[in-house]
């Protein structure tokens, strides 16, 4: 899978390899968002992206989040929107938020073996996830909203309490890396590439080789 097929920006290419590295929580990229028209930098509290979340208790909150202000108040908050729902479905597994995050004709764009096309995709690998590690959950970590793209470093944690391709755990710590790439269309995501760190997954739950 070619990086520069997934990003439209050579800026945008460089993040994801800055996140995939681990290296953007320790030297976040700089948000150009985050100064005033007069050129000084506006208060933490009151920065552009920040303005964006949507606060409700059930949504999460990215930990890092930087927001291309070229695009628009509406659209930025639309897709830091969309991002919360979507990762709220990985945090709880919970469809409906899954169901306001995608769109009917979402596509996979590096599905794996086995898992069907479309929204079943996600829906199919959340309940086999659950069903290994019931508790499950999903730090978004930092977020990157670049015109039509969303970008997403995820932390998944739990322990290994349920049943994996047959193997029992035993009350593991999982704890593994993903990195997303969401292409949002109108009002939806329409599609995605993405990445997890399988081989660490595997390995901590006593399964890999």
């Amino acid at each position: 899978m070619s990086w520069r097929t997934l990003t439209r920006t050579a800026a945008v290419a460089a993040t994801v390899a800055a996140l995939a590295a681990g290296t953007a929580a320790a030297a976040p990229v700089p948000a150009p968002s985050s100064a005033r028209h007069d050129g000084n930098p506006e208060p933490a509290s009151h920065s552009w992206p920040q303005r964006l979340l949507d606060r409700s208790p059930d949504l999460v909150q990215p930990k890092s989040l930087t927001v291309d202000r070229s695009i628009g108040a509406r659209r930025a908050a639309q897709e830091v929107r969309l991002a919360q729902q979507l990762y709220t479905f990985w945090n709880t597994g919970r469809q409906r938020y899954l169901d306001a995050a995608i769109s009917p004709q979402f596509r996979d764009n590096t599905l794996p073996p086995g898992r069907p096309q479309g929204p079943a995709g996600p829906l199919a690998a959340s309940k086999t996830f659950r069903a290994a590690v019931p508790d499950l959950t999903c730090e978004l970590s930092d977020v990157l909203v670049t015109g039509d793209r969303i970008t997403a470093r995820l932390v998944f944690r739990g322990h290994f309490t349920g049943t994996f391709n047959g193997v029992r755990g035993e009350g593991q710590s999982v704890e593994f890396n993903a990195i997303d790439i969401q292409h949002v269309g109108t009002d939806r995501i329409v599609e995605d590439w993405h990445i997890e760190d399988n081989q660490t997954l595997l390995t901590q739950l006593g399964i890999h080789g």
